[in-house]
């Protein structure tokens, strides 16, 4: 029994002693990594770059630099966590220099600018390059119009009374030539307008989605439409029988139609039969044809969905 008590006192003297080996071995670590993060260095670290604001006639080429390097003083502990995690500087082209075909960013111009983004002293601190050299293209510029993809559905009984208009019509555009010449015209993104009976506004953006490459000066256009409560008049018009050879008697009938129009409210009352002028053309009969298709030639500008009661003219011809 007694050699069994002094067998279990060495075990738990020696475990004893080996945790305390353990804790004062990583003790010691801990304040030798802290001692030598605490101490300055000089160290050159990478800055990722990114550009903004480029100006809408300059693509820049591809092999523009993707970071800058810096030579840092500081102690270990902000060089290890500027290391890992490195900010990412944001370049406003805007600011650089044209020289030589380059753009040219200046670092000590931009230097507070610089100081807010990365957070770090200029005394110690320095970047290894004064300025960066952004290689670029000149896009060329075109003009396009612009076209709508907007769909208006109108309540029952109202109506446009002129054209959607679309402001600006056309927007001026930069990019490569191989781009520019395939292009005809810009279109906004599709639009439904329904169950509409009060004058419209809004805008919309242009649809850039199949436009690599091209820089638009304008994004968005405006639309507007002035909408009106509409109403359906018909008046008794004569058909005008022209373009009969002189040896020709030629007999028309019917020799008047019933022209329906819409027109809104406030004009109704402004609309008689003789703003209306009907013709059938002679000159467009062919072969055995014994007929001849009206056309309105004439109508007041506020008026709409013109459309005739007879859609074909007999006709004879008298010896």
């Amino acid at each position: 029994m007694l050699k069994r008590l002094k067998s279990g006192t060495k075990t738990r003297f020696k475990k004893t002693d080996f945790n305390s080996f353990l804790f004062f071995l990583f003790f010691a670590i801990v304040i030798w990594i802290f001692v030598q993060f605490s101490k300055q260095y000089d160290e050159i670290l990478s800055v990722p770059v990114e550009y903004t604001n480029v100006p809408p006639d300059k693509l820049l080429k591809e092999d523009k630099p993707e970071s800058v390097e810096l030579r840092m003083q500081d102690n270990g502990f902000n060089l290890a966590w500027f290391s890992l995690f490195p900010p990412t500087l944001t370049l406003d082209v805007s600011k650089a220099n044209e020289e030589n075909g380059k753009l040219v960013y200046v670092i000590d111009q931009n230097r507070s600018e610089i100081l807010n983004q990365l957070r770090i002293d200029f005394d110690d601190s320095k970047f290894l390059r004064d300025a960066i050299v952004i290689g670029f293209e000149q896009k060329q510029e075109k003009k396009l119009p612009v076209k709508s993809k907007i769909d208006i559905a109108y309540a029952p009984g109202y109506s446009a009374v002129e054209d959607l208009r679309i402001s600006p019509d056309s927007i001026r555009v930069s990019g490569p030539d191989n781009i520019l010449d395939t292009l005809s015209a810009l279109y906004t993104f599709s639009l439904e307008l329904t169950k509409v009976k009060e004058d419209v506004t809004g805008s919309v953006p242009i649809d850039t989605t199949a436009l690599p490459n091209v820089t638009l000066y304008r994004k968005r256009v405006n639309y507007s439409v002035d909408v009106e409560k509409f109403t359906e008049g018909n008046v008794q018009v004569p058909i005008e029988l022209i373009n009969v050879p002189p040896e020709l008697n030629v007999v028309i009938f019917p020799k008047e139609t019933v022209l329906f129009f819409q027109v809104n409210l406030k004009d109704f009352n402004k609309v008689t039969a003789s703003d209306f002028r009907v013709v059938a053309n002679f000159k467009n009969v062919r072969g055995n044809q014994d007929f001849l298709i009206p056309e309105v030639v004439q109508k007041p500008e506020f008026t709409s969905n013109i459309r005739l009661n007879e859609k074909r003219i007999q006709f004879i011809i008298k010896k």
